[in-house]
């Protein structure tokens, strides 16, 4: 699999460490109950097709959000984490 990287550009999928899933940066907020942290760090969907999902390049040390497909494993693009919308 082919990632490629805002700063280095395509690379090989072994130099990303997978995360999970981008809904990862929705976190709620600080005073929020509980059950909503539970869920929160607890229940992951586990699509079969189109994801977002979180990488770590380990050259450069950028958090990137890869979108591509869990079946066909095709990576449809991908965008420095800071500049994501989940």
């Amino acid at each position: 699999m082919r990632i490629t990287c805002p700063h280095c550009g395509t690379r090989d999928g072994r130099e990303f460490t997978y995360q999970g899933a981008a809904e990862i940066l929705n976190r709620p907020d600080r005073d929020a109950d509980l059950a909503v942290w539970a869920d929160y760090l607890h229940n992951r969907d586990n699509p079969a097709g189109d994801t977002r999902d979180m990488w770590y390049h380990n050259p450069c040390g950028a958090w990137v959000v890869v979108d591509r497909n869990t079946v066909t494993h095709a990576v449809q693009g991908s965008t420095l984490a800071s500049e994501a919308r989940t």
